[in-house]
């Protein structure tokens, strides 16, 4: 994974994480996810990302992905869209503002009924 792709990693994981309050189990995750990529520049330039501005920090992420991801081919937009979910199973539960702002970005990559397919799973 190149360092675009590990910073999109991590923005995505971030601010779905940061939509509700970051909590101690995603710290963790995103620590643990950050060793396993030697990823910790990219996890630092995400979460400097959110912390700009916590309220507009889903919308000025959505649009930078937005401008990235939409060149990405199909499986791979499936599969960072499989990804944040499944990061946000961790917990054992997904909030209904977390479900929403996946739902945002999988319609923005034209990938959600493969979202829907994986929540019905």
């Amino acid at each position: 994974m190149n360092s675009e792709e590990k910073k999109i990693y991590f923005l995505l994981k971030s601010v779905i994480y940061h939509y509700h309050g970051l909590d101690e189990a995603e710290k963790i995750d995103l620590q643990n996810t950050s060793a396993e990529l030697d990823g910790q520049e990219e996890l630092r330039w995400a979460l400097n990302f959110v912390a700009e501005d916590y309220i507009t920090a889903f919308d000025r992420a959505r649009a930078y992905l937005n401008n990235i991801i939409g060149d990405y081919a199909k499986p791979k937009r499936i599969e960072l869209i499989k990804m944040v979910w499944q990061a946000n199973n961790i917990k054992g539960y997904v909030t209904e503002m977390e479900a929403t702002a996946m739902v945002k970005l999988a319609k923005d990559w034209n990938v959600e009924k493969e979202l829907v397919n994986l929540i019905l799973e």
